[in-house]
């Protein structure tokens, strides 16, 4: 059994057991949060496609750890007009494990 899931403005493939990074949730580590915006689920062949999400449908997950993501540099530059900027960036996300599919 798995299933589609809408978090943080993006589409996850979830399968029950299976550790996740998400944008970051404002929750608790070892909390309970449930994800309502479930837009598929598929058990076995039967495959439900919600329009835009399944009703009724929810995850049940368990927030694991919360972190940093890897430095992206940015580097901007016009060639023969002496101009370089220099950035960088770290996102953070949130360590989830999937507990329950309820379709």
């Amino acid at each position: 059994m798995y299933a589609v899931v809408k978090t943080g403005g993006k589409q996850y493939k979830v399968v029950i057991g299976e550790k996740l990074k998400v944008e970051q949730i404002a929750a608790d580590i070892d909390s309970q949060i449930v994800l309502n915006e479930v837009l598929m689920v598929a058990n076995g062949d039967a495959v439900t496609i919600g329009t835009p999400v399944v009703a009724g449908a929810s995850i049940k997950a368990t927030v694991v750890s919360h972190g940093r993501g890897e430095k992206v540099r940015i580097f901007k530059m016009r060639r023969r007009k002496h101009y370089q900027k220099h950035a960088g960036h770290r996102q953070n996300y949130t360590e989830i494990r999937i507990d329950s599919i309820d379709a």
